[in-house]
C-alpha cells in the first residue's frame, strides 16, 4: 500500500512539473536560509551559557540616585571585594576582573595579547578548563600567568609550556612571570576573551588604590552560596553600601537628589553572567534584552510562513485538476484516511527533498554566509540532540498543516461534488488571506529595511564633532615609552608631505583593530555639588589634529610649563560647573594639586555615536601613558600617507604590529550589530518578496487556467488587452493594498520603538512606508502582469477552442 502510495505522490509530482519546482525550490531556499538564521540566533543566546556554575554566578553593579536621576556604574573599588565578602553573608567566591592589552616578551618576540588581571577565585566562578598544568588554581602566586593553547603555539611554538619564563610589560616596566597553566582557547560564545590571564595585584594601579574606595575601574564578580537569593543579597548589602559609600550619599544628599523606593541612594544589585552578553544600562537599570538572536528567528521563521502559504495556496488550487480523481476513488471505495495519507504523502515528499536540498545548500554557503554577517556560529549550534529534536517537531508539524490542511479539504469532499469539479467557495478566502498575510510580512520587511539602512546613512554622515575622514589612529602596543614613540613619529613623518599632525590620547575613538573600547569617569565636589565627568588624558596638538573647535581659552601647548595642572573641558562640562566664565575655574582634586580650566572645546562625540555626549575633561601629564597615537593627514593621495604611516611605525617598533586605521573605520565598527541588523533585514526582505511573488505568480497561473473560456469570449466582444490585463490583475493588487494598510502601522509602531535606543536618529517619515507599499506593489504587479498580459495577449479562437 505504502509503495503505491509513493508510486502515485511521484507521478503527481512529475505530471505538475511547473508547480513541482515552484514549490521545491521556494522549500529549499526557504529551509537554507532558516538553517543559518537559526544557527546564527541559536549561537547568539548561547553566549555564557557553558559556565557550569552559571545559575548562582553575577556580575556586581551599583545604580546611585544623583540629582541627574538614576545612575548605574559596573566600576568597583579596589578593596571592595575583599570587604563584601567578610561583611556581607551568603557569598561563597568573589573576584575582580580587568581586560587590558599586555605586551609580552619571549626571547626576540614580541606580542600584544587580550589579558585578563583576576583574582585567583575567579576560576571557581567561572568555567574556563586547564588542559595544562595546576587545574585547582591556575594561579597559584602573585608572579605566575595562565595562557590559552593559541597563545602557546604562538609564544613558544608548542603547547608543552609549562614552567617557562616571559616578560611582561605592567604599567611601563618589564616583569618575568612563570607559565603555571595552559587554558584551553576561550570559546566563541564566552563574553570574556582573553589571551592571558594575571593576578591582579600585578595590574599597575593595584598598589596606589588598594586601599581608595573612590577610585573605581573594574569590574567585581561573585557567587553566591546555595538558598541565597538576588533579592536577599540586596537587602544585606544595604547597610554595607551606607558604610563605604558614606560620603558620596552625603554628597548626593546635599545636592537634591531622592533616595529609590526603599530609601537608599546607593544600591548593589546582581546581573546574571548570563545576561551579560545582552545587557544596556538605560535610565539608571540593567535591560536585557535578546532583541538581535529573537530577530533573526523571527525572520527566519516568518520566511518559513511564506514559503508554507504559497505550498497551500498552490495544493488547493492544484486539487482542481484533481476533482473528478477523487470522485472516482471514493466511488470505488476508498475512505477518507486512504485520501488525506495519499495527498499528505505528496507533501512529505516534497518537503523531505526541499529539506535534503536546503541542508546541502546551506552547507555550500556557511563559510560566505558567517563573513557576510560576521559571526563565529557553526553547524554545531544546530546539532546538538534537543535542538534536532525540536526542529524535527517542528518540520512534522509545518509538514502537517501546509501538507495536511490541503489533504483533509480534498478527502472530506462528498463524491458528487468532487465528480462534478466543484470546491468549497471558502478556499478563496483562505487563498487571499494567505497572500495578504505574505505582504503584511514583505512589506515591513521593506519598511525595515529602509529605515535601518536609512538610520546608518544618518549616523556615517553625522557631525561627529571631529575629522574623522583624515585621521588615522594607531594603537601604542610596542616596548617603547608612548610619549617616545610620538616623538619619534614627529620626527619620522614630516618627511612626507602630506602628514599634517601628530597627536595622542589614553582612549581611541570609535572602535579600533585591536578592539578595545574603555573610558575613564571621576567625581570631585565643586562649590558644594557633586561633578562627574569622563576624563582624557591626551598629548600636545590634540584639537589640532582631530579638527576639534575650540570655544574659548587655549589648548595645552609647549611653551607652558604649568600644563600638568591645568584642564581643558567641552561644553557639556561647562554648562555642568555653571560658571559664567569657564576659564575662570579653578577645581582642587585632592588635598594639595589644584587645577586650572585653560580652554573650553566644542561637544564632540568621544563615545559611542548612539550616546548623548556627556561632560569631559582632558589632561595633559606625561606622568599618565599614553594608548594611542592620531595623524593628520592630508586629503590628496591617503593611500600613500597611510602606507608612509606604517612604513614609519616598522621603523620604531618593528617587532610591534601595526594596527593603524582610519577614525571613520573605528566609527563604522562601532554600529556593526546595526549592520549586520541592516544585512538580515534585507536579505529577508529580498527573499520574502520573491518567495511571495514566486506563489503569486503560480497562483496567477492557475486562475488564468481557470478563465481562459471568459478571456476568450471578452476578447471576442471587443475587449482590449490592457482591459483584460486590469481585469485579471486588480484582484490581487487589492490584496497587496490591504497588505499595505495593515503592515504600515505595524511597522511604524516597531520601528518607532526601536529608533529610542538612540540619542539622535533619522526621522522616521510616511515616505518610509510610502516606498515599502510602492514596491511590493509593483513587484506583484510585474509578477502577475507578465503572465496576464500573455494570457489576455492570446488568439481567443486558440483560447475558446483549449475550453
Amino acid at each position: 500500500m505504502l509503495k503505491n502510495y509513493l508510486k502515485i505522490a511521484w507521478r503527481n509530482l512529475i505530471k505538475n512539473k511547473t508547480f513541482s519546482i515552484a514549490n521545491i525550490v521556494g522549500l529549499t531556499c526557504a529551509f537554507a536560509v532558516a538553517i543559518l538564521l537559526s544557527m546564527t540566533a541559536l549561537f547568539e543566546l548561547s553566549f555564557d551559557q557553558f559556565h557550569e556554575k552559571k545559575d548562582n554566578t553575577y556580575q556586581l553593579y551599583l545604580s546611585s540616585q544623583t540629582p541627574r536621576g538614576v545612575e548605574v556604574s559596573t566600576s568597583n573599588p579596589v578593596p571592595l571585594a575583599a570587604a563584601l565578602k567578610d561583611e556581607v553573608p551568603g557569598i561563597k567566591h568573589i573576584a575582580r576582573s580587568l581586560s587590558e592589552d599586555a605586551l609580552i616578551s619571549y626571547k626576540e618576540k614580541d606580542l600584544s595579547l587580550d589579558a585578563e588581571f583576576v583574582d585567583a577565585e575567579f576560576f571557581h566562578m567561572f568555567t574556563y578548563p586547564v588542559s595544562a598544568g595546576n587545574k585547582e588554581n591556575p594561579l597559584p602566586n602573585k608572579n605566575s600567568v595562565s595562557i590559552t593553547e593559541e597563545t602557546a603555539q604562538k609564544t613558544f611554538g608548542t603547547l608543552d609550556a609549562l614552567g617557562e619564563t616571559i616578560q611582561v610589560k605592567i604599567g611601563g616596566e618589564e616583569r618575568p612571570f612563570t607559565v603555571a597553566a595552559i587554558l584551553e582557547d576561550t570559546p566563541a560564545n564566552s563574553s570574556m576573551d582573553f589571551d592571558i590571564v594575571i593576578p591582579f595585584e600585578n595590574h599597575p594601579e593595584y598598589e596606589a588604590n588598594k586601599d581608595e574606595w573612590n577610585s573605581q575601574f573594574f569590574p567585581v564578580y561573585l557567587q553566591l552560596e546555595e538558598g541565597m537569593t538576588t533579592e536577599q543579597f540586596e537587602q544585606s548589602s544595604r547597610e554595607f553600601v551606607n558604610l563605604h559609600y558614606a560620603g558620596s550619599i552625603e554628597s548626593a544628599q546635599r545636592d537634591g537628589a531622592t533616595p529609590d523606593a526603599n530609601g537608599q541612594f546607593k544600591q548593589l544589585h546582581l546581573l546574571p553572567i548570563t545576561d551579560m552578553h545582552f545587557v544596556s544600562y538605560r535610565e539608571g537599570r540593567a535591560e536585557i534584552a535578546r532583541t538581535f538572536p529573537y530577530l533573526i528567528l523571527g525572520v527566519a521563521l516568518v520566511i518559513i510562513f511564506i514559503v508554507c502559504a504559497n505550498f497551500i495556496n498552490m495544493n488547493i488550487a492544484l486539487s482542481e485538476k484533481r476533482l473528478k480523481e477523487i470522485g472516482m476513488r471514493k466511488t470505488l471505495g476508498a475512505v477518507k484516511k486512504q485520501l488525506f495519507f495519499q495527498f499528505w504523502m505528496e507533501s512529505v515528499i516534497v518537503f523531505l527533498l526541499s529539506i535534503g536540498l536546503g541542508l546541502m545548500v546551506s552547507n555550500i554557503l556557511i563559510d560566505p554566509f558567517k563573513t557576510l554577517f560576521n559571526t563565529k556560529a557553526t553547524f554545531a549550534e544546530v546539532t546538538q540532540p534537543q535542538i534536532i529534536g525540536i526542529f524535527a517537531l517542528a518540520i512534522f508539524g509545518i509538514t502537517l498543516i501546509a501538507g495536511g490542511y490541503p489533504a483533509l479539504l480534498m478527502s472530506k469532499l462528498s463524491t458528487l461534488r468532487a465528480l462534478k469539479g466543484k470546491l468549497d467557495s471558502g478556499k478563496n478566502r483562505l487563498r487571499n488571506g494567505l497572500i495578504v498575510l505574505q505582504f503584511v510580512i514583505a512589506i515591513m520587511l521593506i519598511s525595515g529595511t529602509l529605515v535601518l539602512h536609512g538610520q546608518l546613512e544618518f549616523m556615517r554622515n553625522k557631525d561627529l564633532g571631529y575629522n574623522k575622514e583624515q585621521v588615522v589612529s594607531i594603537p601604542l602596543n610596542g616596548r617603547k615609552d608612548s610619549y617616545a614613540v610620538l616623538e619619534l613619529l614627529r620626527d619620522e613623518l614630516p618627511q612626507h608631505p602630506n602628514i599634517l599632525s601628530v597627536s595622542g590620547a589614553d582612549n581611541n575613538l570609535g572602535l579600533g583593530k585591536d578592539g578595545s573600547l574603555s573610558s575613564s569617569a571621576m567625581g570631585f565636589d565643586y562649590k558644594g555639588k557633586g561633578i562627574f565627568t569622563n576624563a582624557l588624558t591626551v598629548d600636545y596638538d590634540y584639537a589640532e589634529t582631530l579638527d576639534i573647535e575650540l570655544k574659548s581659552g587655549r589648548m595645552f601647548n609647549r611653551d607652558f610649563s604649568t600644563d600638568s595642572l591645568s584642564l581643558v573641558i567641552n561644553e557639556s562640562m561647562a554648562k555642568q560647573l555653571g560658571e559664567e566664565d569657564p576659564l575662570s575655574i579653578r577645581i582642587p582634586m585632592d588635598d594639595s594639586v589644584t587645577y586650572s580650566v585653560i580652554g573650553v572645546i566644542e561637544d564632540y562625540n568621544f563615545q559611542d555615536v548612539k550616546k548623548e555626549v556627556e561632560p569631559l575633561t582632558l589632561f595633559m601629564n606625561k606622568d599618565w601613558d599614553l594608548y594611542y597615537a592620531y595623524v593628520k593627514i592630508a586629503p590628496q593621495n591617503p593611500a600613500s600617507s597611510f602606507e608612509a604611516i606604517k612604513s614609519a611605525w616598522e621603523k620604531i617598533e618593528p617587532q610591534a604590529e601595526f594596527l593603524g586605521s582610519f577614525l571613520d573605520e573605528n566609527v563604522d565598527r562601532t554600529f556593526r550589530r546595526e549592520k549586520n541588523m541592516a544585512t538580515i533585514i534585507t536579505s529577508g526582505s529580498i527573499l520574502g518578496i520573491i518567495l511571495s511573488c514566486l506563489g503569486l505568480f503560480a497562483i496567477s497561473m492557475l486562475v488564468v487556467a481557470q478563465r481562459t473560456k471568459e478571456i476568450g469570449v471578452r476578447k471576442v466582444v471587443g475587449a482590449s488587452v490592457s482591459s483584460v490585463t486590469l481585469l485579471l490583475t486588480k484582484d490581487f493588487l487589492k490584496l497587496v493594498g490591504l497588505a499595505f494598510i495593515i503592515a504600515t502601522p505595524i511597522a511604524w509602531y516597531f520601528l518607532n520603538e526601536w529608533l529610542q535606543d538612540y540619542s539622535s536618529h533619522v526621522n522616521l517619515s510616511p515616505l518610509f512606508f510610502i516606498g515599502s507599499g510602492l514596491l511590493a506593489g509593483l513587484i506583484a504587479f510585474i509578477t502577475i502582469g507578465s503572465r496576464t498580459v500573455t494570457a489576455a495577449s492570446a488568439n481567443p479562437v486558440n483560447s475558446l477552442r483549449d475550453e
